[in-house]
């Protein structure tokens, strides 16, 4: 296959997905492979359109937003208004990630005193027994 064609099992390989996930980007119009019958060959294009996809899955983009970002990123003369785009949402990503793990830390704080507690509640109980 050419450097520029990839099949579907080289678009698995190289990007770590599986063939269904390559579909259902497919099937939600992110993607767009050439066919030759059965076969699906994935261009350039789709190449790099994949890649966005999954490092904003990875930073917690919806398929929605994503969707809206490769869209800008099709038309013409739209690449300010897509960078920005992109801007505000990865601001937005970003405080949201950090408040999760704001969150999350406390939670493990939480459970970890909760886990000392226990281990000398069970110590205590080992030698009174």
């Amino acid at each position: 296959m050419s450097e520029e064609m990839k099949t579907i099992r080289e678009m698995c390989d190289t990007y770590d997905v599986t063939p269904r996930t390559l579909r259902f980007y497919e099937a939600k119009e992110l993607l767009a492979p050439q066919r030759e019958g059965q076969k699906r060959l994935f261009t350039k294009r789709d190449r790099a359109r994949l890649k966005l996809i999954l490092r904003g899955k990875r930073f917690g983009f919806s398929l929605e937003e994503i969707r809206q970002l490769l869209d800008m990123y099709d038309m013409e003369g739209q690449q300010d208004a897509q960078l920005r785009k992109t801007y505000d949402l990865a601001q937005h990503r970003l405080a949201d990630m950090k408040q999760q793990r704001a969150e999350l830390d406390a939670t493990i704080l939480e459970l970890e005193e909760q886990l000392k507690w226990g281990a000398n509640t069970l110590a205590s109980s080992k030698k009174s027994a």
